[in-house]
């Protein structure tokens, strides 16, 4: 793994990423500034070699989650997760039923050297989707650099589609439409373009796609159903929307209870996400595999924050359900040395072992890249990089697209 500073810049490239769909590129920051989320020029390149191994590891780790769940589920440890009473049962009933599930993204560190370590999974409502699957990609076919990447996100998601919804539709007899959902909340644009670009991959998997705002569904109190503003039925629903929200929602207890009867509308991601898109995941997979050789490799070290072990001074505290590093802590030394505010933790914190993300230095500064191994319907599929400047990687941060097998071109050629 290296950093290419200087890769080619196209003509344009600003109005080219927003009509595919990257309407959100203008960051706007805390003093006023206005500066760019992609990265045009520089870029990330891995051999084959590596990307062969990282794919391996990422299969792993969601074999690893497989029995993290498993162990939380059969022990019953919700309490211990932070997760609910009110959303358990509809999380017992989809882990054993295996309800339609598409994607997840692993966080991950890494610096070229070794396994990738997992700092978190967000198997939810993951976004970064359309930075990965189109506006990389179309980079990469542009500027014809790197013989390769890794990207097999677009046909991934419409084969997951096809096979998620045939299921379904064999199941109960019933040709589902597909509403795709997102929340008015959300003003700049990307969970708006997410939803847009799953609804294409929806479309060219052969199912009819209807966009909705979160916001708009209709719970029937006759039927106890919910339809969407023109009254169709929502059958199977796509929301970019997290799960920890929706049941705490007025009409969350309606959700759990039209989801689990015959008839009732599909949620997707299921609610069995919740199991892993809680930092409480992080414990669990070093309770089960830290004492692994192996697979110990993959994980840092981690605990509740009551159960820090009292000789820890150097680690991370991340809250239970944060999102973007709001409110994670970098304790040095005992001290806090970083940390970023938010509107989370009163659910509780998990602290992971300090490993601070590698840095490619370049001629701006320090370059603290998060590799996000996206999986789709289980399986690794593709490679989006957000970097910082910091250690923690927040909504501040840029995405860098990535090559396979760069060849650097020869001097006084092009």
């Amino acid at each position: 793994m290296r950093r290419i500073e200087s890769g080619v810049v196209r003509p344009g490239w600003e109005a080219e990423i927003e009509a595919q769909g990257l309407v959100y590129n203008r960051t706007h920051l805390p003093g006023g500034e206005v500066r760019s989320y992609w990265r045009e020029g520089p870029f990330y390149d891995f051999t084959l070699a590596e990307v062969d191994r990282l794919e391996g590891w990422v299969a792993q780790l969601f074999s690893m989650c497989e029995a993290a769940g498993d162990h939380v589920v059969e022990r019953d440890l919700f309490d211990r997760m932070g997760i609910p009473p009110i959303a358990r049962p509809e999380i017992r009933r989809t882990w054993e039923a295996e309800p339609p599930s598409v994607y997840g993204r692993f966080d991950l560190r890494y610096d070229g050297e070794g396994p990738p370590k997992l700092l978190e999974f967000n198997a939810d409502t993951p976004t970064g989707l359309v930075e990965s699957a189109v506006t990389q990609w179309n980079w990469h076919l542009f500027t014809g650099q790197g013989a390769d990447q890794w990207n097999a996100l677009h046909d991934r998601l419409i084969a997951a589609w096809q096979r998620n919804l045939l299921r379904w539709e064999r199941r109960t007899g019933v040709r589902p439409r597909v509403h795709l959902a997102w929340t008015s909340e959300e003003t700049s644009g990307e969970d708006r373009m997410t939803v847009a670009y799953l609804m294409d991959t929806v479309v060219q998997a052969g199912y009819e796609a209807i966009e909705l705002v979160v916001e708009d569904i209709v719970l029937d109190d006759g039927d106890g159903r919910f339809y969407d503003p023109q009254g169709r039925h929502l059958d199977v629903v796509f929301k970019l929307y997290p799960w920890e929200w929706l049941v705490e929602d007025e009409f969350g207890a309606a959700v759990l209870a039209d989801a689990a009867r015959p008839g009732g509308t599909t949620w997707v991601e299921p609610a069995y996400k919740m199991l892993w898109s809680t930092k409480a995941l992080l414990p669990v997979l070093w309770q089960l595999f830290g004492g692994d050789p192996v697979l110990s490799q993959l994980l840092l070290p981690a605990y509740f924050a009551d159960e820090i072990p009292s000789s820890w001074r150097d680690y991370v505290r991340k809250p239970l359900w944060g999102r973007e590093g709001a409110n994670v802590a970098i304790v040095r030394d005992g001290v806090v040395t970083a940390e970023l505010p938010g509107r989370y933790g009163t659910e509780g914190f998990v602290v992971q072992e300090f490993a601070p993300l590698p840095d490619f230095a370049g001629v701006d500064g320090p370059h603290h890249p998060v590799l996000g191994a996206w999986v789709v319907d289980g399986e690794p599929a593709g490679l989006g990089i957000r970097e910082s400047d910091g250690l923690i990687t927040d909504n501040l941060s840029w995405f860098v697209p990535h090559t396979v097998d760069f060849t650097p071109p020869e001097a006084g050629r092009r």
